[in-house]
């Protein structure tokens, strides 16, 4: 199965699906979850220093044995590293629980206030050194951006958001539009809470999916970069197989007002 791919703001191909391996307490089943994931045609990997498994995705993609031009890898500067030193500090030290020498996506985790601007410029040095494919940002929002983007040299290439039906705000996707930022959501399945909401189990039974098919379809068709997380090996292979069918304009537009700020994570906008 060969998975789309979105073209960010600097040339870089991404997928459009790929493998979310933030799985507290986890690590064991990490390594699993990857190389299924692998196995199901998935060729994006987000981890992050605060998850504390970048070690367990680089043996999951050494026993592979795909090429890791193949794989795009994605990690993160967590909040206590942040800083310019500190982050370029952080930044080799994920390399090397990586194995790798270059990353596809660096990322600033959360928006600390004290630190976020020279945080970005300790990434822009690692962009133009050649260390990362591309740089950007996660669980940022318009206030964030429009304040980096005042001393920022480079746009961020994505924003990372928690997003599904629950938490889809069509303002954040059309300021991301705007500044030609891709948009990828995390959680995207709302780690498992919606599952039952009849609105969301009658449009699933319509489709003749499962209603973790259609979160993540709704996505994908949001032009969203998504990457649900699993460590089972069948739901794994349930999340990959999204590519045989289309939710319908009426029923995208019906998901859209499912808004009611579920999260699974702290609200960006509550940090200045």
């Amino acid at each position: 199965m060969i998975i789309p791919s979105t073209t960010l703001n600097n040339g870089v191909e991404m997928p459009l699906l790929g493998l979310g391996v933030y799985a507290p307490k986890q690590n064991d089943e990490v390594q699993s979850a990857i190389e299924w994931a692998l196995e199901a045609g998935c060729r994006l990997i987000d981890t992050a220093a605060a998850y504390g498994n970048e070690r367990e995705v680089a043996d999951a993609i050494r026993s592979s044995g795909i090429p890791r031009s193949d794989i795009f890898i994605t990690t993160k500067v967590w909040n206590e590293d942040q800083g310019y030193n500190k982050t370029i500090r952080a930044f080799n030290r994920s390399l090397e629980r990586l194995s790798i020498d270059v990353v596809d996506l660096y990322l600033i985790h959360w928006p600390i206030k004290e630190h976020r601007h020279e945080t970005w410029r300790a990434l822009e040095k690692i962009y133009s050194d050649g260390r990362a494919r591309a740089i950007g940002v996660s669980n940022h929002y318009p206030s964030h951006l429009d304040e980096l983007l005042t001393q920022a040299q480079i746009t961020p290439a994505i924003n990372q958001i928690e997003l599904s039906p629950y938490s889809y705000l069509p303002e954040v996707l059309d300021y991301h539009h705007q500044k030609n930022i891709q948009t990828e959501g995390y959680a995207p399945l709302v780690r498992g809470e919606k599952q039952n909401d009849p609105k969301l189990v009658e449009l699933a039974e319509k489709y003749e999916k499962s209603t973790y098919q259609l979160l993540i379809r709704w996505s994908l068709q949001h032009g969203v970069v998504t990457i649900p997380k699993s460590v089972k090996r069948e739901r794994i292979q349930e999340n990959f197989n999204v590519f045989d069918f289309t939710i319908s304009d009426e029923d995208m537009a019906l998901m859209d007002t499912f808004y009611d700020n579920t999260r699974i994570a702290d609200d960006p906008r509550d940090i200045a």
